[in-house]
């Protein structure tokens, strides 16, 4: 991709201040456009900033998928890390009934292909995003390990790693020096075995992430504008965003909040099947896990661990919920049971946090324009993977937005695959 797009003169309103929201305007800043983010927030919270960091190239099959289906109920939480609360089943019941539609062979390796295309273009996207922001000494790209804890276990996780799918990443065993430095970093754990993915990266500090990203879209002639959203509504064919009794009208305006994309949509009659898929993590303030440690999968435990400049964070779960309903705290209890079980280097006292992935039922983006409204553009729903996509969406929505070739087909990614006309 070229440095600069051609100027256009035209502008910009993107509507969140997430990752995926700061990449898409500072792409559209790139190619000539007057850029505004609204983002009610002003300290970043979203799940944007409360992932794991990890850039995960090789997670190319979407969990829509026949073996995630069979595997459910062992998953289920407290054994499991997923989370179908009694309470919330008005919202994940109808979720779920799309989710099953969704998981047929056929549509599972149509959806592999499409996710294969667009993470093909992750890290080089992240390359090109850190270069632009002056943020290459926060990316690394030294992979991340899966381990494992009985021997029974590894040996299937390391069958499965390695003969399935993982698009341009590489997987192999971890060598016995890397071995005995994760039974090192979990001497209370049975370490039995672990592989090393290549391919794959982290972010190591999200918050100078987060403050990058903005002061560079500032820095460049966009603003930051904090205010909430109510509703995007058509009129004469043109979107317009809602603030009040305020009318905002640009030349592009895209739909970028997260879990709150669809309730942004639903003033258009649109019913844009999106769930809030609820992680959790914990924070140490401090801790004496290895600074060049890459992310290591706890793959028994469904729990990853990553080393990031203000500390070590557990993260977990998949809790399909109401995107404001209260937090579960016995999943915190259950992330500090499982760094004790393991004996982790994690240094109290720690932080809490809960947020929400937005998810669609076959696990795919919302990445597109609307046919109601030609200003109106969607970039959402990117499920575990917002962190790892977020640039090369920023570069796509970029390239519908001025009339450029995306690079890749984005018609798997309409939301009007879903029935609704958008």
């Amino acid at each position: 991709m070229k440095n600069r797009c051609s100027s256009s003169g035209e502008t910009g309103l993107v509507i969140g201040g997430g990752l995926v929201g700061l990449c898409t305007a500072l792409q559209l800043q790139r190619c000539g456009l007057s850029a505004t983010v609204l983002e009610p927030q002003e300290k970043p919270q979203g799940a944007s900033w409360g992932n794991a960091g990890h850039i995960a190239v090789e997670q190319v099959q979407p969990l829509a998928s026949p073996a995630m289906i069979a595997g459910a109920l062992a998953r289920l939480y407290p054994r499991g890390a997923l989370g179908l609360p009694l309470r919330q089943i008005g919202s994940w019941g109808p979720f779920a009934l799309k989710l099953l539609r969704a998981s047929t062979p056929a549509r599972f390796s149509a959806g592999t292909a499409a996710l294969s295309a667009l993470l093909a273009q992750a890290m080089p996207a992240w390359q090109r995003m850190c270069a632009l922001s002056g943020t290459a000494h926060l990316l690394r790209q030294d992979g991340h390990f899966v381990a494992w804890e009985s021997e029974a276990s590894a040996a299937k996780g390391r069958a499965h790693w390695l003969s399935t799918d993982i698009g341009t990443a590489s997987v192999r065993d971890a060598t016995p020096e890397e071995l005995s430095a994760i039974r090192a970093l979990a001497p209370n754990g049975t370490i039995a075995g672990a592989v090393r993915f290549v391919g794959s990266g982290q972010m190591t500090d999200l918050g100078a992430l987060a403050d990058a990203l903005r002061q560079a879209l500032v820095a460049g002639g966009g603003t930051i504008r904090h205010a909430k959203v109510d509703g995007i509504e058509i009129d004469g064919g043109t979107a317009h965003a809602i603030i009040g009794g305020e009318r905002l009208t640009a030349d592009h305006i895209v739909v970028s909040a997260g879990a709150a994309s669809a309730e942004l949509l639903r003033p258009m009659g649109l019913r844009i099947p999106l769930i809030a898929e609820r992680g959790y993590h914990i924070q140490s303030p401090d801790s004496r896990w290895p600074a060049d440690m890459p992310p290591v999968a706890f793959e028994d435990r469904s729990m990853i661990v990553t080393r990031f400049a203000g500390g070590l964070r557990a993260a977990s779960f998949i809790e399909f919920s109401a995107r404001t309903a209260p937090p579960d705290s016995g999943k915190w209890r259950k992330l500090r049971d499982h760094v004790a079980a393991l004996g982790l280097p994690f240094d109290g006292p720690d932080h809490e946090w809960i947020g929400a992935r937005p998810t669609l039922p076959d696990y795919l983006p919302a990445i597109g324009r609307s046919t109601r409204a030609p200003n109106l553009l969607y970039a959402f729903g990117h499920q575990h993977l917002g962190m790892t996509l977020a640039a090369a969406t920023g570069e796509a929505i970029a390239a519908l937005a001025t009339g450029r070739p995306p690079g890749i087909d984005l018609a798997p990614f309409d939301p009007a695959r879903f029935g609704d006309t958008t």
